[in-house]
């Protein structure tokens, strides 16, 4: 355990995250609790898809979505979020199970969970904040085509060698079983909220195929999920250089690729639910869950937005509803197997139908043509690239293409007022930014050779962020030493102040200069400061 975790369990507010404030514990209670059982279900037929995907057992994929829903359930940093087996991690642990075997994926999970825990006790939780609006719309409409071409695998034919898809009467079955589903989810809210509405769908449609005895796909017919606790199992592979060799790189892309989705399903669960932070405990939550799935037998996990949006668009707003979820999921494997595989699984896609509606940003369609284009670009791009690649390189292109969009733009606002005082000198009055991307605007706004003998440079409309500003600073001074003529900095920051004038700059000081600091630190060699960016 921990020292974030143990902090999160000592804190006073813990045992406030089970209750909600101005509802009675008892209507919380069966709110979670139905809630749960809702997840629960509709978490079967995902993991036993998703450990298809990867390669491995289906009991394997069931396993982890019990011990990480259980653990992120109980640490984790945002209550109303359900973590799992993903298709986002199987697409990447398949490649190592088909090489290595499972062996090898369970010691990779060990050391994904580690990596995990590192990166939430180094806080790097907080850097989710640089992630743009446009981003997250593209991260939300992206997995929404994904959750939604993932159901549509159960169209096919089960147990039939090609998958061939349904056809004729099985077919218009299915889709008749699916749009009911969608229609008592749709309705029901508007009806009574007493009951989630996931689960009356689920509950209605499975009461017609038994008690008509139809004939449709049911999650039997996926595979069994009757099983026995998970066992702890220490992964038997070789404890040398050549094995972590080969772990470590799946380990960190398992973990960066956890991470990314969980914290950006932290942020939408904390948008509808109004709460805020939790990011690192939401990493060490997911790297403890996920070295423990290691140790058990599972594939490992992290957040899934279809299953979190059921559980907070069914009432789950506390830690009850995941623990409940992890609960029930646990006991259909031990006790209650045969009954839930008679489940059908249009009921389930009529479920995920219905969150994959819920979760697109609309909205995003109409914006298209009122925001800037590199915007509309980046929800483009992202959605596009979730779809065809996965989540984390999606989410690391938006970043990019954001802030080299926003660095071009603060790049040309650069400008300057020029004037002259009472006693002629030229003064420079700086406006925007100054940093890498602006240097050379920067340099442009000079004119040493025209200048009178004495120029001021005022800084205080002006942002002075890093080392590459500092350089241009000097390398402006330089020209006008050369020319023979005075240079006077105004209105620099204390940091500016301190290391221009070790570089043999003069300063004219001021009662309102900035006290802003600068990014990094910086040195000064010989009397001019060190290579830019």
């Amino acid at each position: 355990m921990t020292r974030t975790m143990m902090a999160a369990i000592g804190q006073s507010n813990y045992l406030s995250q089970f209750t909600v404030p101005g509802v009675p514990a008892g209507s919380v209670m069966r709110t979670e609790i139905l809630s749960g059982l809702t997840v629960a279900l509709a978490l079967v037929p995902e993991a036993v898809a998703f450990s298809f995907v990867a390669g491995v057992h289906p009991l394997i994929g069931l396993y982890a979505a019990f011990i990480v829903g259980l653990i992120t359930a109980l640490f984790g940093g945002r209550p109303g979020m359900i973590s799992g087996a993903t298709g986002a991690l199987a697409v990447v642990i398949v490649s190592l199970v088909t090489q290595y075997g499972v062996e090898y994926l369970f010691a990779t999970v060990v050391v994904m969970g580690v990596l995990q825990i590192l990166a939430g006790l180094l806080r790097l939780g907080k850097f989710i904040r640089l992630v743009p609006h446009p981003v997250m719309l593209g991260f939300v409409n992206g997995l929404a085509i994904v959750i939604f071409l993932a159901q549509l695998g159960q169209f096919r034919q089960p147990g039939t060698s090609g998958g061939e898809w349904l056809s004729g009467v099985p077919l218009y079955t299915m889709l008749a079983l699916v749009a009911l589903t969608m229609a008592v989810v749709w309705a029901l809210p508007r009806v009574t909220r007493a009951v989630p509405a996931p689960l009356v769908g689920i509950l209605v449609t499975a009461g017609i195929v038994i008690g008509f005895g139809l004939d449709v796909p049911r999650v039997g017919d996926l595979a069994s999920i009757q099983g026995g606790l998970p066992q702890f199992h220490i992964p038997t592979v070789p404890m040398t250089l050549e094995t972590l060799q080969i772990i470590l790189p799946y380990a960190v892309i398992l973990a960066a690729i956890g991470l990314i989705e969980s914290l950006l399903t932290l942020n939408l669960v904390g948008e509808i639910t109004q709460k805020r932070g939790g990011a690192s405990q939401e990493c060490v939550a997911q790297g403890v869950a996920n070295t423990v799935t290691g140790f058990f037998g599972g594939m490992g996990g992290c957040a899934m937005i279809g299953q979190s949006m059921i559980n907070v668009n069914s009432g789950g707003r506390t830690r009850v509803g995941g623990i409940t979820a992890a609960l029930f999921l646990l006991a259909f494997i031990l006790f209650a197997a045969p009954l839930i595989e008679q489940i059908p699984l249009a009921a389930l896609v009529g479920v995920m139908f219905m969150v994959v509606i819920g979760t697109f940003a609309w909205n995003s369609i109409k914006i298209l043509r009122r925001v800037p284009p590199t915007d509309a670009v980046v929800i483009v791009l992202v959605t596009v690239v979730t779809v065809l690649t996965d989540l984390a390189v999606a989410v690391v292109a938006g970043v990019i293409i954001s802030a080299l969009a926003y660095a071009w733009s603060n790049a040309t606002r650069i400008h300057a007022h020029e004037e002259m005082s009472e006693d002629g000198a030229k003064v420079y009055r700086i406006q925007g930014p100054l940093f890498f991307g602006s240097t050379a605007g920067f340099a442009d706004l000079f004119h040493p050779e025209e200048d009178p003998a004495r120029v001021i440079v005022d800084f205080a409309g002006s942002r002075v962020a890093d080392q590459s500003a500092l350089t241009a600073i000097e390398a402006v001074a330089a020209k006008y030493a050369a020319a023979g003529k005075q240079l006077q900095l105004r209105h620099l920051s204390r940091d500016c102040h301190r290391l221009l004038s070790r570089a043999g700059q003069l300063m004219i000081d001021s009662d309102d200069d900035p006290d802003y600091a600068l990014a990094v630190d910086y040195s000064v060699r010989t009397g001019v400061l060190a290579g830019g960016h």
